[in-house]
């Protein structure tokens, strides 16, 4: 049975790469608040290499948008650096994808504006995402109209590159979907002008629990392993991994399901039949956690380290270089959106 659900991840994997051509058109994004981790790679960062060499890819460091979080300029400033830091270290190649920050394509805020007359108040306050993350902020009924908007935000730096698909997770779908009903909104009323977004869903191991056991892995949570985790601070955080609570004496047999050590090692480990032998010896008993956690630190250090020496050779004049030339790259394109854009809603443009 296992072979047959290994062929199967295969099969989805090719299927979903396959539908996506040299015509398509990607826009991904991160909030600028901290390092990116492991979570990160796996659930988009590894999805962003393979489609630049397969399509035109547009990556925004979202620096507005995180300003809905309230979170402080100084730190916000300094998270930008770090973010496109860890987007080259894991082989981004500016070259290829163009890297912009979303402030300076002051477009995107102009399109934003049009598109809010084109959604409900109530329809946003439903939107699955945005009401997880209200609860999760305690918000209740101080939600900052900036976050209860960060949908329509969304849709206009999707529409401003005049995408065709966005690499997320399935807990980002309904912003999807809310963009495209934003589009067909603008079509019903104004006619043609924006094109319908699909997304690009990371076939098998898309998302990576924190190490405490958590669904997902997130920095507010302090639960992840950033790509940029010195080699001691990795040992540390792998050694306090969740495994099998009953798990007790080494000779006790283990679960392997739920087991965050052996998630990660599926994730990250290349020789798939040592990570099967090692689930079934962990089974059977006689494989201690300590042993386990040896053998992740190992695996993770050498995926881990020469992502840090790529990132020892970039410095802060080299960021601001391909930020200011990508944002430059992203003012002309979506100025082109926006003309086409005012023309359908017959306004004038100048």
């Amino acid at each position: 049975m296992k072979g047959v659900k290994e062929d199967s991840a295969s099969n989805e994997k090719e299927s979903v790469w396959r539908a996506v051509t040299k015509d398509d058109v990607s826009l991904t994004g991160d909030r600028p608040t901290g390092c990116l981790h492991l979570g990160h790679y796996v659930g988009s960062l590894r999805t962003r290499l393979y489609l630049q060499d397969r399509c035109e890819q547009w990556i925004m460091v979202a620096d507005q948008q995180a300003l809905t979080d309230h979170l402080g300029t100084s730190q916000l400033s300094d998270s930008v650096i770090e973010v496109v830091l860890d987007y080259l270290s894991v082989g981004l190649d500016p070259t290829k994808t163009t890297i912009f920050l979303q402030s300076a394509v002051p477009q995107i805020a102009e399109l934003s504006l049009y598109y809010l007359n084109l959604v409900s108040v109530n329809r946003l306050r439903h939107n699955p995402t945005v009401k997880q993350e209200i609860r999760q902020k305690n918000w209740s009924e101080s939600i900052p109209a900036g976050f209860l908007t960060y949908p329509v935000s969304q849709a206009a730096d999707i529409t401003a590159f005049q995408s065709t698909l966005v690499p997320v997770g399935r807990d980002q779908l309904p912003m999807i979907e809310q963009t495209n009903e934003i589009v067909e909104a603008f079509q019903a009323r104004y006619g043609d002008g924006l094109r319908r977004v699909r997304a690009l869903i990371p076939p098998h191991h898309g998302r990576l629990p924190g190490i405490d056991g958590g669904q997902k892995m997130s920095k507010s949570l302090g639960n992840g392993i950033a790509l940029s985790e010195p080699p001691d601070a990795l040992r540390s955080k792998v050694m306090q991994m969740y495994t099998d609570p009953n798990h007790i004496r080494v000779d006790d047999p283990g679960q392997v399901e739920g087991n965050v050590v052996f998630t990660y090692l599926d994730a990250f480990a290349s020789d798939s039949e040592e990570v099967k032998s090692l689930k079934e010896h962990y089974q059977r008993g006689g494989l201690g956690d300590v042993t386990l956690k040896k053998r992740l630190v190992e695996v993770l250090e050498g995926f881990l380290s020469p992502i840090r020496d790529r990132r020892a050779q970039w410095d802060e004049g080299h960021i601001y270089d391909i930020l200011r030339q990508g944002s430059k790259k992203a003012r002309e394109a979506a100025q082109s959106t926006l003309d086409q854009v005012k023309k359908s809603m017959h306004m004038v443009v100048l």
